[in-house]
C-alpha cells in the first residue's frame, strides 16, 4: 500500500475538527471513516473516529475502535482517553484506568491551561483532565483512596477542575479550600509568557544596544541572544551558530537567509527593522483556525536569498555594527554649514530618515571601516528586489526608506516625512555634490564626523531617545493587559472559593452555612440554575420543605426546562401533601425530558401521595433503568415497598442505594426502618447511627436513634438523643413530643409540661400534643386541665375518641397512686 499523502491526511483531519466544532457529528463520523480507510495505521486517525463514536453516544463502538491503540505500551493519549471514557459508561472501570496508566508517559507533563483561544485549541487532553477521569473511574469502582489521589493531582495542575473538587467532597474528604484555589506555578509561567511584551519592552529601554545607530552596540556580549517574547520583534532561532529570524509581516523583504551578519553586538540585529507575525512553525498538539502548515511555511521560505555582508571585527567607537545591503539613495547636499543646521532642525529627515553612514552612491562599491571593498550591490537586479518591487504591500521607494520608517515607529513613512524630503530637495543646486562617490565614502572614514548624521554622539542619541518613547507607549497597554489578567484570575478564584466553601458545607450537611455563603454571591451569579438548586437543596436537607418549595418554584419560573434536582422538589411537595402541584410538576418534567430519572421520580411521588404504591414502584423502577447509579430512585422505591409491607424487597433496593453511594444517608435510614419494623432493634440502631454519621445535622436521624433506644428499654439514652435532636432543629415537633413523653416516664412532669407548651405553639392542630398534655396534667393531679386537653384532642382526631373516652373514665375511678401512670398514646 502506498504511503499516505500528508496533505490529504491533514485536510481530512481539519474537516473532522470543523464538523466536530459545529456539532455535525454524523458528518464528522463519515469523514473520520474515510480518513481511517486512507491511513489506518495512524493513531491520530483512530482517535478521531473513536471520538466521533463517543460523542454520538455509541460507547461500544468507541470502545472497540480505540481498544488496540489504547492498551499497548506507550499508548496514544487520545485513544486511551476515549477508551477510558467508553469504559466509564460501560462499567469497565479497571480496564479504563489501566489504559490511562499505559499512556502515562505521554501525558504526565501535558498542561493545556490558558492555551485555548478563539482560533486555537488543544485536541488532546492534558494531565489534569486525565487525572480527573481516572478519579471518576476509581470512585465508581469504589476505590476511594485511588480516586482521592487522582482528584488531588488534577486540582494541583488545574484548580478550575470543578469535577475533581466535587468528587473529593462527595467522597467526604476534608479539603483546605484556600490551598486549592490559588495560582499554580504553571499558571504563573503561562501568564509570564503571554504577557512577555512588557518584559521585552523593558529590556529594549534599558539596553542602548537595541538602537542600531548606537555606538555602544559593539560592547554587547554576543553570547546573550535578545529576547524573543515581543510579538512585534523578530524571534530568533539559532541554527548552526547563525541567528535566523522568523518570517513576519515584512518577510518578503527579508526572505531566505538573513541579510545581516552578526558581529560583536549580540543585540544589534534585524529586530529593529522587521515586524513579524510571531507564528511558530513548529508542530504541537494545537489546532489552529487557519493555521499555516509546515509545507506552506517551507514554500514561503524558498524565496530569493540576498548575499551576506562580509564578516568583520568590531572596533571601538564604530558607528555601525552591521553591513546592510540597500539600494542607492537619492543624491544628498554637500556638507555645508547651512545643510548641517537644517539637518539638526529637521531630525526626521536627517538623523532618522537617511543616515549617511549607511548609504553609498549608485554604481560604485561601498567600503567597510577597515577600507576593504564590499560586494557591489549598486544595481538592483536581483530577484529579491524585483519581488519587493512587485509586492503591493511593500514600499515603493528604496530600502533606506523602509529602514528609516521602521526605526522610527515600526510603520511606513508618513506624509510629514514626504513633505520634509521634498523641502530638502527644493533648496536648489548650490552646494549639491556632483560626485556621487562622496556619499559612498562615508563608511570608509573619508568624511569628517562633524556632520549631523555621522557618528557624532549627540546626534546619534536622537534615534535612541525617540525610539523608547514609542516603546513606552506600547509598554503601557502591555502592563495594563497583564494587570487585567491577574485581576480576572483573582476574581475567578474568589468566586470559585465561595462556591467551593458552600458545596463543601453542603456535602458535610452544614446546610445553613452553605445557604449563607450562597447569599453572599452576587445576584447575577446566584440566580443561576446550579446555585438556586443548591440553595433549595440546603432547605430540603434541613426539613424546611416550604422554604425549599419557594426556591424551587423560583428556579422553575426562571428556567422552566431545568430537570436536575427536581426529584427533591417533588419530595418537598410530597411531604406537604400538595397533590395538584405535584401532578402538574410531573407532567411538565415528562414533557421536558421523559428520559430523565428525575422526571420519573416526580411521577412516582405523584402516585405515592395518592396512595397508589404499585404505580409508584413502577415509576421508580423506570428511573433506575434510565440511570442505574441514581441512588435516590432506589430509596424512594424502598419506601414504597415498606408502605406495601414488602420488607425483603425494601431491604434489597436500600442496599442497592448505599451500594451506589456509600454516603447516601437516605439508604442507611431506610435499612434502619426495615429492621425496626422487623423488631431487630439492634440492627436498626446500627444503621440509624451509620446514617447519622454521614449526616449528623439531620434531627430525624437522631430522633430515630432515640426511638430505637426507647424500645430497647433505655429511656435515659433516648432522652439524650431527643434533646440533641431538639437542639439541632428547635421546630421539630416529633423530637419534642417524644422528649416530653420520655420526661414524663422518667417522673419529670414539670419539664414535660414545659416542653409540651412549646410544642403546642409549634403544632397547634396536632391531636397527639393535646393528648399528651392531658396525660401530664393527670400526673400533676390537675383533673380539669387533663379533661380539657383530652377533649380538644378528641375534636382534632375523631378516630381517637374511643381511646380518649376510656382515659376519661379511668380518670374518674383512679386513686392517688394511679395518677403517676402515664398512658402510652
Amino acid at each position: 500500500m502506498a504511503p499516505a499523502n500528508s496533505h490529504v491526511v491533514r485536510q481530512l483531519q481539519q474537516l473532522i475538527y470543523y464538523h466536530l466544532d459545529n456539532h455535525l457529528l454524523r458528518n464528522a463520523l463519515f469523514i473520520a471513516g474515510r480518513l481511517q480507510a486512507y491511513d489506518p495505521k495512524n493513531a491520530d486517525n483512530v482517535y478521531l473516529i473513536a471520538l466521533c463514536y463517543y460523542r454520538l453516544g455509541q460507547l461500544k463502538s468507541a470502545y472497540d475502535s480505540s481498544r488496540h491503540h489504547a492498551l499497548k505500551p506507550g499508548a496514544h493519549v487520545g485513544c486511551s482517553y476515549v477508551f477510558a471514557l467508553a469504559c466509564l459508561g460501560l462499567g469497565k472501570y479497571v480496564e479504563g484506568s489501566n489504559a490511562l496508566d499505559k499512556s502515562r508517559g505521554n501525558w504526565i507533563r501535558m498542561n493545556s491551561w490558558n492555551k485555548h483561544t478563539e482560533s486555537r485549541r488543544q485536541y488532546l487532553p492534558d494531565a489534569a483532565a486525565i487525572y480527573c477521569l481516572q478519579g471518576k473511574l476509581w470512585q465508581t469502582y469504589r476505590d476511594s483512596n485511588k480516586a482521592i489521589e487522582s482528584y488531588a493531582e488534577a486540582l494541583k495542575l488545574n484548580p478550575f477542575m470543578w469535577d475533581a473538587f466535587v468528587g473529593l467532597c462527595d467522597l467526604g474528604v476534608n479539603v483546605r479550600i484556600p490551598n486549592i484555589f490559588q495560582m499554580t506555578p504553571e499558571m504563573k509561567r503561562a501568564l509570564s509568557t503571554s504577557n512577555s511584551d512588557e518584559s521585552t519592552l523593558e529590556t529594549l529601554e534599558e539596553s542602548p544596544a537595541t538602537n542600531p545607530f548606537s555606538q555602544s552596540a559593539s560592547n554587547v556580549n554576543t553570547s546573550q541572544p535578545p529576547s524573543n517574547n515581543d510579538p512585534f520583534t523578530i524571534s530568533k532561532n539559532r541554527v548552526n551558530g547563525d541567528v535566523r529570524p522568523n518570517f513576519g509581516i515584512f518577510d518578503k523583504l527579508n526572505i531566505g537567509k538573513p541579510s545581516v551578519t552578526p558581529i560583536s553586538g549580540g543585540d544589534l540585529d534585524m529586530s529593529s527593522f522587521d515586524t513579524p507575525t510571531g507564528t511558530d512553525t513548529s508542530f504541537s498538539h494545537d489546532v489552529y483556525l487557519g493555521k499555516e502548515t509546515g509545507d506552506q511555511m517551507a514554500t514561503a521560505t524558498n524565496g530569493i536569498e540576498p548575499p551576506l555582508a562580509p564578516v568583520r571585527k568590531a572596533r571601538a567607537g564604530q558607528g555601525l555594527g552591521t553591513e546592510i545591503i540597500v539600494d542607492g539613495p537619492p543624491k544628498m547636499r554637500a556638507n555645508t554649514i547651512s545643510s548641517r543646521s537644517r539637518t539638526k532642525a529637521e531630525p526626521d529627515e536627517a538623523s532618522i530618515g537617511r543616515p549617511p553612514s549607511r548609504t553609498h552612491g549608485v554604481g560604485e562599491r561601498k567600503r567597510t571601516i577597515s577600507g576593504q571593498a564590499a560586494p557591489s550591490v549598486s544595481v538592483p537586479t536581483t530577484a529579491n528586489l524585483a519581488a519587493v518591487a512587485n509586492d503591493p504591500n511593500g514600499l515603493q521607494r528604496r530600502s533606506t526608506r523602509l529602514l528609516r520608517s521602521i526605526t522610527r515607529s515600526g510603520t511606513l513613512a508618513t506624509r510629514e516625512e514626504m513633505d520634509l524630503k521634498k523641502k530638502a530637495k527644493a533648496t536648489g543646486t548650490k552646494g549639491r555634490s556632483t560626485n556621487p562617490g562622496n556619499v559612498g565614502r562615508v563608511v570608509s572614514g573619508n568624511r569628517i564626523h562633524s556632520d549631523s548624521v555621522g557618528v557624532d554622539g549627540k546626534e546619534q542619541r536622537r534615534p535612541s531617545v525617540s525610539q523608547p518613547s514609542g516603546l513606552e507607549q506600547k509598554a503601557k497597554p502591555a502592563s495594563s493587559e497583564a494587570l487585567k489578567e491577574k485581576e480576572a484570575l483573582t476574581w475567578l478564584f474568589d468566586l470559585f472559593s465561595k462556591l467551593a466553601c458552600a458545596y463543601f458545607a453542603q456535602c458535610h450537611f452544614r446546610s445553613q452555612d452553605a445557604i449563607q455563603i450562597y447569599n453572599t454571591i452576587t445576584l447575577g451569579q446566584r440566580d443561576t440554575p446550579y446555585i438556586l438548586s443548591q440553595i433549595a437543596r440546603g432547605y430540603f436537607e434541613q426539613g424546611l420543605y416550604a422554604d425549599a418549595e419557594k426556591i424551587y418554584g423560583r428556579l422553575r419560573s426562571i428556567f422552566p426546562s431545568q430537570v436536575e434536582g427536581m426529584e427533591r422538589y417533588s419530595t418537598s411537595l410530597w411531604h406537604q401533601k400538595k397533590e395538584t402541584d405535584l401532578a402538574f410538576l410531573a407532567h411538565e418534567l415528562i414533557d421536558v425530558d421523559r428520559d430523565s430519572p428525575e422526571a420519573w421520580c416526580a411521577v412516582g411521588n405523584s402516585f405515592s401521595v395518592q396512595k397508589d404504591h404499585d404505580q409508584a414502584i413502577k415509576c421508580f423502577k423506570r428511573a433506575v433503568q434510565l440511570d442505574p447509579r441514581f441512588a435516590y430512585a432506589y430509596t424512594l422505591q424502598g419506601h414504597e415497598y415498606i408502605a406495601n409491607e414488602e420488607n425483603d424487597k425494601a431491604l434489597a433496593v436500600f442496599r442497592s442505594a448505599v451500594g451506589v453511594d456509600r454516603r447516601h444517608y437516605n439508604g442507611w435510614y431506610g435499612l434502619g426502618q426495615v429492621f425496626e419494623k422487623q423488631g431487630k432493634y439492634e440492627f436498626a440502631e446500627q444503621h440509624y447511627r451509620t446514617a447519622a454519621g454521614v449526616n449528623p445535622s439531620n434531627s430525624l436521624l437522631i430522633t430515630s436513634i432515640g426511638t430505637v433506644l426507647e424500645k430497647l428499654k433505655n429511656p435515659k439514652a433516648a432522652l439524650v438523643q431527643y434533646t440533641k435532636a431538639c437542639d439541632l432543629m428547635p421546630p421539630s415537633a416529633i423530637a419534642r413530643l417524644k422528649r416530653a413523653r420520655v420526661l414524663a416516664h422518667l417522673k419529670q412532669p414539670h419539664a414535660a409540661l414545659e416542653e409540651l407548651k412549646l410544642l403546642k405553639a409549634i403544632a397547634p392542630d396536632e391531636a397527639n400534643v393535646f393528648f399528651m398534655l392531658g396525660s401530664v396534667h393527670k400526673m400533676l393531679k390537675q383533673k380539669s386541665e387533663a379533661i380539657r386537653n383530652w377533649t380538644i384532642a378528641a375534636n382534632l382526631d375523631p378516630k381517637a375518641q374511643s381511646q380518649i373516652k376510656e382515659e376519661m373514665e379511668r380518670l374518674e375511678d383512679m386513686s392517688d397512686e394511679d395518677y403517676d401512670t402515664l398512658p402510652m398514646g
